[in-house]
């Protein structure tokens, strides 16, 4: 008998196969993060029916690491098992689909079997599934019946639970049939799943549903079989799909040993469960008793005032806050007193809720007694008023404060922590002058405790409770809830408490908001007077966690969760007009009250808003679910405001294309993405003249975003870029033969005075995406997809190009240099036009006395299905709306700013923030899209420049999701705190000055110690002496730890990408060690000045010294390219040689170990031969003998070629990826040992080779861009003194018997141009393809390719190049591994685990 058990993340599968793999015994269950005791209920079941047999078991599974080890039996990883089932009883399954708990997978079987798995985020899996249904207050199966009656389905966003709670929850408030919204979360599952995990592979042939989601929920199946189109043949559906991993385990138990099933039940009785631990622990909430007491008596002190009801006599004020899960209600007196309060979970329902409450109200409300005022605040404001005609509504903020205010006057900051969303207000001149919200996660909110609590079958009343008292609370860490589950999971497997986890969550929870949404650096910035309000603060444990936190005593009201409503009471009492009562209905209007939904769409713009209409029984209505006014039947003003976003959209794309007759040439197609939304005007007056007819994409829409959906490489690319795929194929569909996008690395320079003038990463290559991941499109439909790299800065250069490349079209250079200049006329004019309408619109709003806003982001913002329709918002409250570029030219910046400023995109946010800091009636609200890495640098140094002026700063995270909840929030504040600083009188203030550095001058040099951070141990252990011997007191820092991360987490803005945080912590926990004297100490960054934010590092660390109180401390770049000069530093060319020399060394070493020590016969060997050659080769780099240098290089190999092997063979991995990442072992979690205790042998390529692609690129530069021909020389020579030094060391690699030399650079690019072009200079740019191209053809075929999560380059050269180099070899087996603070090591190690397995079986399979 063979036993496989697969362990997943909710459930436990158990199957028994007879010896002809017919199943004996079955069973599936939910473990609720119990598995150790499940697993052994499960055995001993099957003990009791069986007796005592002989069997070879095998666990499997995302949760049977652990377990398998501590019963000591073969663990499996699931993919191969799976695929096992699937070989053997479907085998003519083309893809497998399977859902679980928390991962979703794709699986491709074709010439190697190709695996997706969801990377850092559980958008769109089981537990997705579950926590959508708590929100509809049903399960997975209610939902699935639902489904079946569904009549339309809603756009809702799947890339997270949260985002996809934040579509849902509105359209529950306005009364959406809750069959249409389970068979929207369905779909949304199915999005989530091919855009997320496809990425650019289509699936097509037979497809196999497989995992439990998708064998209960027949409707998720039928959302599945109808996106992707599939017949019935097409779809093969087992019937025990559920079990199939667990069968697949079984079958592979052949080779395995027997055991008798008494002995594994023995060995779960006797066995140690705290041996599977990997948790962290913090210390308890409470030391003991008394310390809990005295917390108690502290809090019970902040009580409102009460009094009887049925006491109440003549005006009473009425305050209802419909919020996102809960609607609450206070009655006040004239004297404040509490006279009756509501609070209850609205079902879903609001409308429902508040007439129950009213009912109640008038039941127990005196004759003698009326409601004077009523005041709606919240999410349903509007809803509600209209359903109740209550008399005023209000900003939920500005509830929250006046209710703050009235507990604690003079507060001045304010933590509100609901259900799903979070505000955090700072007060300043008696207004609220910041206010932020949790836009794209909700893991500090209230009501992932819920849920939880609810997984675990307890009240949050008593989960809460649990946690008072726990010993060892677990430590959760800041990340994606989901996530957070699979870390709870991880804890309780490990024995810890329910107490313990409570606690833990609790501790996340306050984290997470003060360190994730509110970027809290340190807690001065908390200010001394603070309220903390909202439902989740009535857990104790949660305010418990705050104090401790940041070491503060708080005030919590008792009506903690009634605040939005008891400040709305307080605004309906000042509002009160003498002698009038509150217009709400009457109890007899009440009886007659009802309200029924339906459904429509506003035909009045692009947007097509679905529209929700409530129609209540006096015939009113009320309209949700548009942007504007439209929708809900007011017709715009007549008198309409200026909105450049408009104008601009209608000005740049108004081109009328010449007519297919003039057209002599032909036609040519542009995409309306990315840049073409700043060079339209020059691309389209370019090919007019030259006799083209240009036909352009349409406006984006969600239907075109659909279109292209399934040839998106990269899922955590920005919502910008992902669009490029749906308008490309809408030209091929449109019968378009030759599209025409080009890569541009630079903008033109519009401010001499920047340091550069870059395009991002996305926007200048990502047509490489296109070419590469939309191919087979072009090549079926015959269209000629031209993706050229061109120098657009340089007008003569690109007339040059240009005529080289238009050549077919026998285009003569005179006409093509006519085009461009005529072509950069046209868009010189375009851009004085965006300024002259600038002017006229602050000129129109001056006139009027309104108010501007300058609404700033990147020129592709003003997509409308990008920008959601915020401008119109905008306008809607009775604002004008600029852009960044029509301003931009009257704000005078003064240089240096913090931040290297080398983007164009970004120049312009910088100059139109400085330019609303000299007016008092305008100010800047920045769009940042989710995913922009760069935006990490541009967000803080924005805020910074508004701060300085006295200005208010609000930014709006953007994504595919189009609810404009939390935007309209913050512009209804923004503009209530605007109106209440001019009536105070708050002015801007002017007197902005440059930034200053801390210079590191000549005399520092010789006093002070340099920290120099980690980032490749072998190569910098050299390094460090060079340093040293070169007259600097260089400190290598010691590892990275996890508390490293945490610094970096909370003084660095979190959206930078993982080596930022990695590094940045790194330094800022040394320095704050204590170890080092502040003010003699430096810090040494190194800046590559490319257009990856890596550059940035230097500006993102003088922000958390200033935040830190440590500015005294002089960062010093160390860079070959001129950005900032120190007197204290030069690199002078014996350094350069030391450097260079010590990473000759750093390179071989890294090599012949790697390629030595998995198959040493005795442990420890390469260790020796390593500290035996130590000191020589630092004798070396210091004072360098060309003789010793090349007797030591031929010494090292030969040592290492004579170690005794045990001549296995294993198969070879090799790791690219961002340079860091790459090459730092706590960045990347050790991966060198992973793959070696894994049974493979590890091939990391050169350090040297990075250094080498920024010298070879200076060619392509000069030959195709607007490069010199001095830097190209100067490169040149470079790279014959690298190889110069390189020579000995590739003569001793040559004669040894195991190893291999290094590629020269020219071979590297060589290789990278078969699929991508070398004008890939961001960050790894094309090197980064080029050594998976020569990987795989050396016959390497196994790559992990690492990167930090978003990076931007990364998803062009790596992620984005993968199906072009499964083309080209289909036996490669490639796997992309995000690394970021929030990842989890268990999913990381299962994606490398299945990538091992796959690498052993092709090895197997080719001997």
């Amino acid at each position: 008998m063979k036993l496989g058990i697969d362990i997943g993340s909710t459930t436990v599968k158990l199957v028994l196969l007879d010896n002809n793999d017919s199943i004996v015994f079955s069973r599936y269950e939910r473990h609720m993060s119990n598995v150790f005791d499940k697993v052994k209920e499960l055995i001993e079941d099957m003990y009791r029916e069986y007796g005592d047999i002989s069997i070879r078991p095998v666990i499997t599974g995302s949760g049977g690491l652990s377990l398998a080890k501590l019963l000591g039996i073969h663990f499996e990883q699931e993919v191969i098992s799976c695929s096992k089932a699937v070989e053997v009883l479907i085998p003519e399954t083309d893809v497998a689909i399977e859902l679980g708990g928390e991962d979703a997978k794709i699986t491709f079987y074709g010439a190697t079997i190709e695996q997706r798995m969801n990377g850092t985020c559980a958008g769109g899996t089981g537990a997705f599934i579950d926590q959508m249904a708590v929100l509809l207050n049903t399960d997975a199966g209610g939902l699935n019946e639902a489904a079946k009656l569904e009549k339309m389905i809603y756009p809702i966003a799947a890339r997270c639970g949260v985002f996809a709670k934040t579509d849902i929850q509105p359209l529950i408030n306005d009364g959406a049939a809750i069959e249409d919204l389970s068979a929207s979360i369905f779909q949304a599952v199915v999005n989530q799943t091919i855009s997320g995990l496809a990425c650019g592979h289509t699936i097509k042939g037979k497809v196999a549903f497989l995992g439990g989601p998708l064998s209960f929920l027949s409707e998720l199946r039928k959302r599945f079989i109808e996106t992707l189109e599939l017949t019935p043949d097409e779809v093969i559906f087992p019937e025990d799909s559920k079990y199939f991993v667990a069968i697949g385990a079984a079958m592979l138990a052949d080779h395995r040993e027997r055991v008798s099933l008494k002995t594994i039940v023995d060995r779960m009785q006797n066995a140690d469960q705290g041996q599977m631990a990997e948790t962290k622990h913090i210390e308890p909430l409470f030391k003991d008793k008394e310390e809990f007491n005295a917390f108690m008596m502290r809090h019970n002190q902040h009580k409102i005032r009460r009094k009887d009801i049925r006491k109440a006599k003549e005006e009473t004020f009425l305050g209802i806050d419909a919020g996102s899960t809960t609607t609450k209600a206070t009655l006040i007196d004239s004297e404040k007193n509490l006279l009756y309060s509501f609070y209850r979970s609205n079902e879903g329902n609001p409308v429902e809720a508040t007439r129950t409450m009213l009912k109640e109200l008038y039941s127990q409300l005196p004759d003698n007694a009326v409601i004077a005022n009523t005041c709606v605040t919240g999410y349903g404001e509007g809803l509600i008023k209209a359903a109740f005609k209550a008399d005023l509504g209000e900003i939920e903020t500005m509830a929250h404060y006046k209710a703050a205010e009235a507990f604690l006057p003079g507060v001045d900051f304010i933590l509100d922590i609901g259900g799903q969303d979070m505000k955090c207000m700072k007060i300043k001149d008696n207004a609220i002058y910041n206010i932020m919200l949790n836009e794209a996660c909700s893991s500090g909110c209230g009501s992932f405790l819920e849920t939880y609590a609810k997984s675990v079958n307890l009240d949050p009343d008593a989960f809460a409770e649990e946690a008072l008292f726990a010993d060892n609370p677990v430590d959760l860490g800041t990340r994606c809830t989901v996530f957070m589950n699979s870390k709870v999971k991880q804890a309780q497997k490990e024995g810890a408490s329910i107490g313990d986890i409570s606690a833990g969550l609790s501790y996340s929870v306050i984290k997470n908001a003060l360190y994730k949404v509110i970027k809290l650096r340190n807690t001065d910035e908390a200010g001394d007077k603070i309220v903390v309000q909202g439902g989740t603060f009535m857990n104790n444990a949660v305010l418990r966690s705050i104090e401790k936190i940041i070491g503060k005593n708080v005030v919590r009201p008792d009506i903690a969760g009634l605040m939005g409503a008891y400040g709305s009471a307080l605004i309906a009492m000042e509002n009160y007009v003498e002698g009038t009562e509150s217009s709400i209905l009457t109890r007899e209007e009440l009886d007659d009250f009802s309200v029924e939904h339906t459904n429509g769409r506003c035909n009045g713009c692009e947007n097509r808003c679905i529209l929700t209409i409530n129609k209540f029984s006096d015939g009113s209505k009320f309209v949700t679910g548009n942007r504007c006014e439209k929708g809900a039947g007011g017709a715009q003003h007549a008198n309409k405001l200026p909105n450049l976003y408009e104008y601009k959209f209608q000005r740049l794309f108004g081109y009328k294309p010449i007519s297919d007759f003039d057209a002599t040439r032909g036609t040519v197609a542009i995409p309306r993405v990315l840049n073409m939304y700043e060079d339209y005007p020059f691309w389209f007056t370019f090919f007019t003249e030259l006799k083209f007819r240009v036909v352009l994409s349409p406006p984006s829409s969600k239907a075109i975003y659909e279109m292209g959906m399934e040839t998106i490489a990269s899922d955590t690319a920005c919502y910008p870029a992902k669009l490029v795929h749906g308008h490309i194929k809408w030209l091929v569909d449109n019968g378009e033969q030759w599209i025409f996008y080009p890569c541009l690395n630079y903008e033109r320079n519009e401010d001499p005075s920047a340091p550069n003038h870059y395009n991002c990463p996305i926007v200048a290559t990502y047509p490489e995406v296109i070419k590469n991941n939309m191919d087979d499109l072009f090549q079926d439909n015959l269209v000629r997809f031209s993706q050229p790299f061109l120098p657009y800065d340089n007008d003569l250069r690109l007339a040059d190009v240009m005529t080289k490349d238009l050549k077919p079209n026998h285009i003569s250079k005179e006409e093509i240099m006519r085009a461009v200049s005529k072509a950069r006329k046209e868009q010189i004019r375009f851009k004085n036009d965006i300024k002259k309408q600038g002017e006229y619109a602050l000129k129109y709003a001056r006139s009027h006395d309104k108010k501007c806003i300058v609404l700033s982001g990147r020129p592709y913002h003003l997509d409308p299905e990008i920008n959601h329709g915020i401008d119109k918002l905008i306008n809607s409250f009775d604002m004008v709306v600029l852009t960044e570029d029509s301003v931009a030219h009257m704000g005078i910046l003064e240089r240096p700013i913090r931040v290297l400023d080398q983007w164009v995109y970004h120049s312009r946010l910088y100059k139109a923030a400085e330019f609303v800091g000299t007016c008092d009636d305008v100010e800047l609200i920045q769009l940042n899209s989710f995913g922009c890495g760069l935006d990490a640098v541009t967000t803080d140094q924005v805020e910074e420049i508004c701060r300085s002026h006295n200005k208010l700063y609000t930014v709006l995270k953007i994504d595919e999701g189009s609810n404009l909840g939390a935007a309209k929030i913050r512009i209804r504040s923004l503009k209530a705190a605007m109106d209440e600083r001019e009536k105070n009188g708050v002015k801007a203030v002017t007197d902005r000055k440059p930034y200053e550095r801390q210079v590191f001058t000549e005399n520092m040099r010789l006093k002070y110690n340099i920290l120099v951070p980690q980032m490749s141990p072998i190569h910098f252990t050299y390094l460090e002496e060079a340093m040293k011997a070169c007259g600097y007191n260089a400190v290598l820092l010691p590892p990275v730890d996890k508390n490293s991360v945490e610094e970096g987490l909370k003084y660095i803005n979190n959206d930078a990408c993982y080596p930022t945080i990695v590094t940045l912590g790194q330094i800022i926990s040394a320095l704050k060690s204590g170890e080092y004297d502040l003010d003699k100490t430096a810090v040494f960054m190194s800046q590559t000045g490319g257009g990856c934010r890596a550059s940035n590092y230097v500006a993102l660390l003088r922000k958390a010294l200033k935040d830190l109180g440590m500015e005294q401390v002089p960062v010093v770049s160390f860079n070959t390219v001129g950005l900032e000069k120190n007197p204290g530093f030069k690199i002078t060319p014996q350094m350069g040689m030391r450097l260079a020399v010590g990473v000759v060394y750093g390179d071989l070493i890294m090599r012949v170990l790697y390629a030595t020590r998995p198959y040493e016969k005795v442990p420890g060997t390469c260790q020796a031969i390593l500290d035996k050659w130590h000191d020589k080769i630092v004798r070396n780099v210091i004072h360098f003998n060309k003789r010793d240098y090349y007797a030591n290089l031929k010494g090292i190999t030969e040592d290492f070629d004579r170690v005794e092997r045990t001549g296995e063979k294993k198969p070879k991995v090799g790791v690219v990826g961002e340079i860091l990442v790459k090459y730092h072992p706590n960045a990347n979690n050790n991966i060198v040992d992973i793959i070696e205790s894994e049974g493979g042998e590890a091939v990391v390529l050169d350090l040297l080779d990075f250094f080498l692609y920024g010298m070879y690129s200076k060619k392509f530069n000069y030959e195709r861009l607007s490069g010199s021909y001095k830097q190209m020389w100067v490169n040149k020579l470079g790279i014959i003194a690298v190889e110069w030094l390189r020579k000995p060391l590739r003569k001793a690699l040559r004669e040894s018997e195991h190893f291999d030399e290094p590629s020269h650079i020219e071979e590297a690019a060589e290789a990278a141009s078969q699929i991508i072009s070398i004008g890939n200079q961001c960050g790894e740019g094309w090197l980064l393809t080029g050594e998976m191209v020569e990987l795989i053809h050396s016959g390497v075929e196994n790559v992990v390719c690492l990167q930090p999560f978003a990076c931007l380059p990364n998803h062009v050269t790596g992620k984005g190049m993968m199906k072009a180099i499964r083309k080209m070899n289909p036996k490669a087996n490639i796997a992309a591994i995000d690394y970021d603070p929030g990842a989890s090591d268990v999913n990381q190690l299962n994606r490398i685990k299945l990538m091992m397995a796959t690498a052993h079986k092709n090895m197997i399979e080719t001997k």
